[in-house]
């Protein structure tokens, strides 16, 4: 089976544990569903987020949703100056039948914004 990534990014309204939790899980799930994938086929996630967010790590909203044998990592985005703030972003590693032209990337929130031309 091929090996695809596929991106994606939400944005939180304020740096809070649950909402943390609750957008990340939105965007996994989102991602999940636009791919036809289920937690098996993911080979690992990394999770990156601005420096803004300290609340939490977005791997452990992942880890709610079934992902505990999934290798996730979670890292901190550049901080350049006027970049959107409050943003996580995902890079997930899967094995699909899809053509990397047929992966949906997911992008959510005011993180439309980072890439128009991938978001829904």
């Amino acid at each position: 089976m091929p090996v695809r990534a596929i991106r994606g990014a939400t944005t939180l309204d304020v740096d809070d544990r649950d909402h943390l939790h609750g957008r990340t899980q939105e965007l996994v799930e989102s991602l999940m569903s636009a791919n036809a994938l289920e937690p098996d086929d993911v080979i690992s996630v990394i999770f990156t987020c601005t420096p803004d967010i300290v609340s939490d790590f977005p791997a452990a909203a992942a880890r709610e949703l079934g992902f505990g044998a999934v290798p996730l990592m979670c890292a901190q985005e550049m901080a350049v100056p006027g970049a959107l703030p409050l943003v996580v972003r995902v890079l997930a590693h899967v094995e699909t039948a899809r053509e990397r032209a047929d992966v949906t990337h997911v992008y959510l929130h005011d993180a439309v914004a980072l890439r128009r031309d991938l978001a829904q």
